[in-house]
């Protein structure tokens, strides 16, 4: 099997990773990739935001089965142009992409089809966003998300109106996301703890992936703003007994019933981000791909062929697929650039790189670096992800702070707290 994974993070790394350990596949090559990635895959210099030139890619380089790992190619029709020249690809349509791409959208969609999620509003003007704040029709803290894609940014949890306040100015009047703030959600915070729910579905036929939580905030214990994620572990524990089917069978199957039911099937890995509340499972966000971070953390625990699993997929046979968990928790620690996730520089030297990556059970996936010379410099705001598998959660979480210690560039930081509510909880 010759497959093309679309993108260049430590998703798509941990993507090329996996895929390379299956027996089918011959060759990868990532588009555009990263000198981080090379092996296993080889590059293409084509933008993953360049939708014809991936499709000329794809059909020339005749792939047997492309991988999209970003989301904005896909709602931008990706997958619909691979399907219609006849390749095989893992990733939904336009239509069915929408679900990440419309916050509006996918809010709207769970209220059609009675899929738990926080109350809500939408507003498209700024002044009757804060009317309604300063009414009182939502208490505080409230969470305000721009409707379009903002690269895992777009959400603010505001304390106070004041906070709500300068949320709304900086997404619809001085669009600090572009047009991607023109309309916002303006919903009730939630309480619990989170976790990230992953399948793999044909539109018919679901195969739930393993459980994992992320960690959004810069900074430890929660604080700090938004980031792309931080970090994030898998371990079949984060569901409590039975619950993993009851989020299957109240989130994730009435989704794909619901798409399809709509005229859209959805083909390709359905994420959902749920708060694990007192009365039950509700759906913060729908992603239409796989997490990033949380992808370094799941795959690594997958066994059997995730090529030939979404090779089924990519054909609607994904009912003969065989993908089992292994027992042993993963956890993967992001380390990120000082000052992300605001400014930050680049061109930094890392330095520690084999030492990490020499400890048992542990893999390095590059986000952000470039290959100069000999050495590798940062060159994105998530700059790594060490990721270490262990018998139990404590071994995971030893292992990889153990290597991420080894790894040093100018204004580096790391949450020093990811999985530590698993620890607590087990404990």
């Amino acid at each position: 099997m010759n497959v093309l994974v679309i993108g260049g993070g430590g998703r798509e790394h941990a993507l090329a990773w996996r895929l390379a350990q299956d027996p089918e596949v011959k060759a990868i090559t990532a588009a555009p990739g990263s000198d981080g990635m090379c092996p296993p895959a080889a590059r293409a210099a084509v933008d993953a935001a360049d939708v014809d030139a991936l499709v000329r890619l794809a059909v020339d380089g005749r792939f047997d089965l492309v991988v999209v790992g970003p989301e904005a190619p896909l709602v931008a029709g990706l997958a619909d142009r691979l399907a219609a020249a006849g390749v095989a690809v893992a990733g939904p349509g336009a239509a069915a992409a929408r679900l990440e791409g419309s916050k509006i959208f996918a809010k709207d969609f769970m209220a059609r089809h009675g899929i738990p999620t926080a109350r809500y509003e939408v507003h498209d003007q700024a002044a009757t966003a804060r009317r309604s704040l300063e009414a009182g029709r939502f208490e505080f803290p409230v969470v305000i998300k721009a409707d379009g894609l903002a690269a895992g940014k777009g959400v603010v949890i505001a304390a106070d109106l004041s906070a709500a306040q300068a949320a709304l100015a900086e997404m619809m009047e001085r669009r600090c996301f572009g047009a991607a703030g023109d309309r916002v959600v303006v919903e009730e915070f939630l309480q619990g703890e989170e976790a990230s729910c992953m399948a793999l579905t044909d539109g018919e036929h679901v195969v739930p992936l393993p459980p994992a939580q992320d960690h959004k905030r810069v900074f430890d214990d929660d604080r700090g703003p938004n980031t792309g994620g931080m970090g994030a572990y898998s371990d079949d524990r984060i569901l409590p007994p039975g619950l993993a089917d009851a989020i299957l069978d109240a989130v994730i199957r009435p989704t794909v019933r619901g798409m399809a039911a709509e005229g859209h099937p959805f083909r390709g890995v359905l994420y959902a981000g749920l708060m694990l509340t007192a009365a039950g499972p509700r759906v913060l966000e729908f992603n239409v791909r796989f997490g990033d971070p949380e992808t370094q953390a799941v795959l690594p625990r997958l066994r059997g062929s995730l090529a030939e699993t979404l090779h089924l997929l990519a054909e609607g046979r994904l009912d003969h697929a065989r993908l089992d968990t292994d027992p042993w928790p993963a956890v993967c620690v992001v380390l990120a650039s000082g000052g992300y996730p605001g400014e930050y520089a680049k061109g930094r030297p890392i330095h520690g790189l084999e030492l990490a990556g020499q400890h048992p059970h542990v893999t390095v996936f590059h986000a952000g670096t470039r290959r100069e010379g000999e050495r590798f410099v940062t060159a994105g705001g998530r700059v790594l992800g060490v990721t270490a598998r262990g018998a139990d959660l404590d071994a995971a979480v030893m292992r990889a702070y153990e290597a991420a210690s080894q790894v040093h560039f100018d204004g580096m930081h790391y949450r020093r707290d990811i999985a530590l509510k698993g620890l607590r909880r087990y404990r």
